[in-house]
């Protein structure tokens, strides 16, 4: 294997999915200008994300479409009038 492959700054950070609040800590070697206190007291940097497992359809079952930008409504207008 080659040496130094991996990077070498691990850390707690909390990734925390924006379409239903949930959040869950774990090791990342990610950059983040944001905090958040956590369960435990102590205070970790924040990762945002748009989907998680606990919202992406294949891991819920649940068709539900997460729209941050109104695409969907752009796409469906652009080609609804056919």
């Amino acid at each position: 294997m080659k040496a130094d492959l991996h990077p070498k700054n691990y850390r707690l950070v909390v990734f925390k999915d924006m379409s239903n609040d949930y959040a869950f800590l774990t090791k990342s070697c990610i950059e983040s200008k944001e905090s958040i206190k956590w369960e435990d007291g102590n205070e970790y940097p924040l990762i945002k994300l748009e989907i998680s497992h606990t919202s992406h359809p294949f891991y819920t079952g649940k068709m539900k479409l997460v729209d941050t930008a109104g695409r969907i409504d752009k796409f469906r207008s652009r080609y609804n009038k056919k």
